[in-house]
């Protein structure tokens, strides 16, 4: 989390590839101290799929939609978790 005059505000990302998401998705995914297979548990993914999405393989689809939003004029920014203060997946 960052800090700007003394107000902490949370990281934001800005999303410009599949790859640029599978990191987003890694970075909450260890803010909340949250192994791949429970985070895959708890959305009903098989765990190798989300690792290749954290790795930035399995974004061909998301690549092409990211690409049509800027073509679009559309920013995609990721606000990423502050752990003390995120729910815990089981209450999202």
């Amino acid at each position: 989390m960052l800090s700007w005059d003394g107000v902490l505000v949370k990281r934001q990302m800005k999303v410009r590839t599949g790859s640029d998401l599978g990191a987003a998705v890694a970075e909450a995914r260890h803010a909340r101290s949250l192994t791949q297979q429970q985070l895959a548990d708890s959305v009903n993914l098989d765990r190798t799929y989300l690792a290749r999405i954290e790795a930035g393989i399995s974004v061909q689809m998301l690549d092409r939609t990211l690409r049509l939003l800027r073509r679009l004029g559309a920013e995609v920014t990721v606000t990423l978790p502050d752990p003390a203060t995120s729910p815990h997946p089981d209450e999202t």
